[in-house]
C-alpha cells in the first residue's frame, strides 16, 4: 500500500540531474595560440615581402609613364609653334645688347627652347609676363627700371618666370627640388653628335659684342658640325630634317642634379674643348670617375682624380629658360647616362661646348622625342661607335670630315636630321 517504485525515482531523480561525461571535461576554444599567431604573422611577412618590389615595379611604370606624357605634351607644342611659325623655336635665342649694357635689359641671346613654346604648353599667363615689361621680383619689390620684354639673361635670380617650376617639365621619378636650382626641366633640345659650336652656332662674340656680319668661317664651322634638329642661334624647321622625322631625335630627356657628385648631373670642367672633341670620353680615359663607384666622379681618395666640378648651383637642368649646355642641351656621342664632361673655364664652364648625354631616373635608360611627336625609351646599351672617334668638324679627315656619316652609331645618327644615314634597326 505504501509500496513506489525505485526505478522511478531514479529515472526521475537522474532526469533532474546534470550528465557528465565519464571522461575528462571538454571546453569550446575560440581563439588562437601562440604558435599560431606567430606562423600567420610570418606567412603575411613574407607575402608583402614578395609584394612590395611588384608595388615599387608597378608606381615607376606610373611614373615613366607619366615622364612619356609630358613629353608628347612637349612634342605637340612643338608642332603647334611650327605650324604658326613655320618654324621651331630657337635655342639659345632672344634679345642681345653689346657689351651687356645697361645691365639686366637683355637676355644674351640666352634662352631656351621651352621659353618659346611656353603659350603652347597651357602656360599663356607666363608668357604674357615673359613678353611684356615686368617688375615683379622674387623677393616681393618693385623692380626699377622694370625687367624688358623676353627678360633679363636666364641667370637673373630676381626675375619671377624663371624662378617658376613647370609641371609639364618635370620627370615624376626625379627627386631633385628646390634650391640651388632656379626651375627645373628635365627635357632638353637635341644639338647633333657633335660638340663643335653647339653653344654659339653661326655667331661670334668677343668681348661681349656680336661681330655682325658674321665671319664666314665661323658661318662654315657651324655648318659642318651642327648637325641636330636645334642649331644655337639659328632658325631651323621641319623640312631641314631630311632624315626624316620619324627617324630623328628632337628633344631628350635629363636627370636633375641632387647634389652627390653624379658624372651624369653635375658637369666636370677640363678647360679643353678640343680634346674632349677629339677623344669624347677623355673623362672617363683620365681616370676622373672613382673606380669604386663609377656613377660619380672621383673625390681623389678612391684611386681616381678628383676633377674640376661645375657649381653648386650648376647642376644639370637647373634652369629651364636658360639654353646653356649643361641645362637645356644635349648631343648623341656618349650613350645614355654616360658623364657629363664640358671644356671651358671653370665658371662659365657649364655654357661651354662639352659631352652631354641624355639621362634619367628610370632603370635602364631615358625618354627621346622624335620630330614627329613619338616618344621612345633609349636604353643605356643602344649601339653608340667608338667613342674614341674624333667629332664631324670643318678640317676633319676620313671618318670626321664634313658629311661624314656619324662616327657614333645608330645613337650618332639618331642625333643628326640630314646625315643620309638609313636607320635599319629597331631602337
Amino acid at each position: 500500500m505504501f509500496g513506489f517504485s525505485m526505478r522511478g525515482y531514479c529515472c526521475a531523480d537522474a532526469a533532474s540531474r546534470p550528465v557528465y561525461s565519464s571522461s575528462r571535461t571538454r571546453f569550446s576554444r575560440t581563439g588562437f595560440t601562440l604558435v599560431e599567431l606567430l606562423v600567420v604573422i610570418a606567412i603575411i611577412g613574407v607575402l608583402v615581402g614578395l609584394l612590395l618590389p611588384a608595388v615599387q615595379a608597378a608606381r615607376e611604370a606610373a611614373r615613366r609613364m607619366s615622364c612619356s606624357n609630358n613629353f608628347k605634351q612637349i612634342g605637340l607644342s612643338l608642332h603647334n609653334y611650327h605650324a604658326a611659325y613655320r618654324q621651331l623655336p630657337r635655342h639659345l635665342g632672344g634679345t642681345w645688347t653689346n657689351g651687356n649694357s645697361p645691365a639686366n635689359m637683355n637676355n644674351q641671346m640666352s634662352l631656351s627652347f621651352l621659353v618659346g613654346i611656353s603659350p603652347f604648353m597651357e602656360q599663356q599667363a607666363l608668357w604674357e609676363q615673359i613678353s611684356n615689361p615686368n617688375q615683379r621680383r622674387v623677393d616681393g619689390g618693385i623692380q626699377s627700371p622694370a625687367f624688358p620684354a623676353m627678360g633679363p639673361s636666364p641667370w637673373v635670380a630676381q626675375y619671377v618666370p624663371w624662378q617658376t617650376e613647370l609641371p609639364t617639365l618635370r620627370c615624376p621619378s626625379d627627386p631633385g627640388v628646390g634650391l640651388p636650382s632656379f626651375g627645373r626641366t628635365n627635357y632638353a633640345a637635341c644639338v647633333g653628335d657633335s660638340i663643335v659650336a653647339m653653344n654659339t652656332g653661326p655667331t661670334q662674340i668677343v668681348n661681349s659684342v656680336l661681330t655682325n656680319p658674321t665671319p664666314v668661317s665661323v658661318v662654315a664651322e657651324s655648318q659642318a658640325s651642327c648637325r641636330g634638329v636645334f642649331v644655337a642661334r639659328r632658325d631651323t624647321r621641319f623640312r631641314d630634317i631630311l632624315d626624316g622625322l620619324s627617324n630623328t631625335i628632337m628633344c631628350g630627356e635629363i636627370a636633375t642634379d641632387v647634389g652627390d657628385r653624379n658624372t651624369r648631373t653635375i658637369a666636370a670642367i677640363e678647360n679643353g674643348t678640343d680634346t674632349i672633341r677629339d677623344e669624347p670620353d677623355y673623362c672617363f680615359h683620365d681616370g676622373l670617375v672613382s673606380p669604386k663607384r663609377p656613377k660619380f666622379w672621383s673625390d681623389g681618395s678612391d684611386g681616381g682624380v678628383s676633377p674640376t666640378l661645375a657649381g653648386a648651383d650648376q647642376g644639370r637642368g637647373y634652369r629651364w629658360a636658360h639654353g646653356g649646355t649643361v641645362w637645356t642641351s644635349f648631343n648623341t656621342i656618349l650613350s645614355p647616362n654616360r658623364e657629363l664632361c664640358l671644356g671651358g673655364a671653370a665658371g662659365d664652364g657649364v655654357n661651354s661646348p662639352g659631352v652631354a648625354s641624355i639621362s634619367s631616373y628610370h632603370q635602364g635608360g631615358a625618354h627621346v622625342l622624335m620630330s614627329d611627336g613619338a616618344v621612345k625609351f633609349i636604353t643605356d646599351s643602344i649601339e653608340a661607335g667608338d667613342f674614341d672617334t674624333p667629332n664631324v668638324q670643318l678640317g676633319g679627315t676620313g671618318g670626321a670630315a664634313p658629311g661624314s656619316k656619324s662616327p657614333y652609331g645608330l645613337w650618332g645618327a639618331l642625333g643628326t636630321r640630314a646625315s643620309g644615314e638609313v636607320i635599319g634597326e629597331e631602337f
